[in-house]
């Protein structure tokens, strides 16, 4: 069974120490009731792994000797996710589930349809969103923590959009209406992947005609509707299949 993942922002080389105390150490040594001899790995949530052994464990903090340091590649082609709000009851949970799944990069966005609204509150869900991802990041055991965007409006979306385009990405929206189905799609034959996944009454019809106007693709997801919360998981497995990202 491979080490349990734990976060450090500077990880020392080989041979030295490192401590892992704030949240990060409190749930290694006090949730996890790590103790001395047992195997960690760390990470800087950038793509470096560090394998390790606690030398020792006080509450909430550990002592670790680095053993050694390797840098993993980052799955390709990249996926990002731009996610209109969820209700507040799944918001969380959508996060969770993209980045199990596999989510590169996660932009929220203020849909019109949205029943949430950040508006005024929107630093505070982003940093939900931030430790979401950082902790499903952990679950699973990834060497690299999603990016959380700031709160994106429809205008905002729309510059990514663009810039995603020049760069030669296919910008697939989920809807209901695609005429494309997302297994059509040659996602294998790109380097970058932008994912738009509606709120829960779906587009608007402006998003969607504006979207499409900017390059993206309306695309069928499968045979059922699926929740907002839980879209981007399932896109995210099938793409894992249809490209070189598993």
């Amino acid at each position: 069974m491979a080490a349990t993942v734990f976060y450090l922002d500077d990880i020392p080389e080989p041979g030295a120490v490192a401590v892992l105390d704030g949240p990060e150490g409190k749930h290694a040594a006090t949730v996890r009731r790590t103790r001395v001899g047992e195997a960690i790995t760390l990470s800087d949530g950038h793509g470096v792994l560090a394998d390790s052994e606690v030398i020792a464990a006080q509450r909430d903090r550990l002592e670790l000797r680095v053993l050694d340091r390797t840098l993993a590649e980052p799955v390709a082609p990249r996926a990002t996710v731009v996610q209109a709000l969820p209700k507040s009851d799944r918001s969380e949970l959508a996060v969770e589930l993209m980045t199990e799944a596999g989510a590169d990069a996660i932009i929220p966005w203020q849909a019109a349809r949205c029943v949430a609204n950040w508006e005024g509150k929107a630093a505070k869900g982003v940093g939900k969103w931030q430790a979401a991802a950082r902790s499903a990041a952990r679950q699973s055991r990834r060497a690299y923590i999603p990016e959380v965007a700031d709160l994106h409006r429809t205008a905002d979306v729309l510059a990514s959009i663009r810039k995603a385009k020049a760069r030669g990405a296919i910008v697939a929206a989920l809807h209901e209406s695609g005429a494309a189905r997302f297994t059509e799609l040659p996602f294998a034959d790109v380097t970058e992947i932008v994912l738009i996944i509606g709120p829960e009454g779906g587009l608007a019809d402006t998003e969607l005609t504006t979207f499409t106007d900017a390059g993206a693709t309306p695309v069928l997801l499968g045979p059922t509707v699926l929740r907002t919360s839980t879209a981007a998981a399932v896109a995210l497995g099938a793409l894992g299949a249809l490209t070189p990202r598993w």
